[in-house]
């Protein structure tokens, strides 16, 4: 695959600055270093997960999203991952996603690499989301289930760290609102990706390719996670408990 040179970490005393590392392996590295492990496990909220699939297709690296049947309840037709609610049988987040995605779009949990759990984020309805990034492979052929699912796409990560296709509006304390036009060369459909979609693709974005976005964020390039613990917290202290 195409090599890239790793930036060099602050203050690290290794030579990783000056090892030649592929896309993926660059993905992993940065994206594990901000893997929450046990943390936010006491938050006292209903859990819900979502598996962020990242996969290398020509030599780029693109993440799957899925769109919302017309026929559930809620946010019908909306751009979204794989996941949903935390079940009795789910031991962990990582469970939930796993079992989700196998249910959504036909993705067996042993063809799923995962990499990290990121920092949740508190949804409209106070929810805990926790984003698993995980890899599959570029071969994967999904097999959507219809009630849930009306479609499944891929979209290139560089995509959501560019302002052409990009707006953003301002939401609540210092959050803004992303939202994303793709069109899909090969079917010609167009997606508008936004909200926590968006905000998540932003974020892993940034990480995984080690590029700042060209628009306004409303997190700390530096360290994101510290900034996402800082607005689930805050949020947390205000949601209905």
């Amino acid at each position: 695959g195409l090599l890239l040179l790793l930036p060099e970490r602050r203050g690290s005393g290794d030579n990783m600055a000056d090892s030649r590392i592929s896309i993926k392996d660059r993905a992993k590295y940065a994206l594990k270093a901000h893997d929450i492990g046990n943390k936010y496990l006491d938050l006292a909220l209903p859990r819900a997960s979502v598996l962020v699939p990242l996969l290398v297709k020509n030599n780029e690296l693109h993440v799957l999203l899925t769109v919302r049947s017309m026929q559930l309840h809620s946010n019908q037709g909306e751009v979204c991952f794989p996941g949903g609610k935390q079940d009795s049988k789910d031991r962990s987040d990582i469970d939930t996603a796993l079992r989700e995605a196998q249910e959504e779009i036909g993705l067996p949990p042993v063809q799923v690499e995962v990499i990290c759990k990121m920092v949740p984020i508190i949804n409209k309805d106070d929810i805990l989301v926790t984003p698993v990034v995980a890899f599959i492979s570029d071969t994967f052929q999904p097999h959507p289930n219809a009630n849930e699912v009306s479609d499944v796409f891929i979209v290139p990560m560089r995509h959501f760290l560019k302002s052409e296709e990009h707006t953003s509006t301002p939401y609540e304390t210092g959050m803004l609102v992303h939202f994303f036009t793709f069109k899909d060369r090969q079917t010609h459909k167009s997606f508008t990706v936004w909200g926590l979609t968006a905000q998540i693709c932003i974020i892993v974005g940034y990480l995984a390719l080690g590029q700042n976005p060209s628009f306004k964020v409303d997190f700390d390039l530096d360290n994101p996670s510290i900034s996402m613990d800082k607005y689930l917290l805050t949020k947390y202290a205000t949601s209905k408990l």
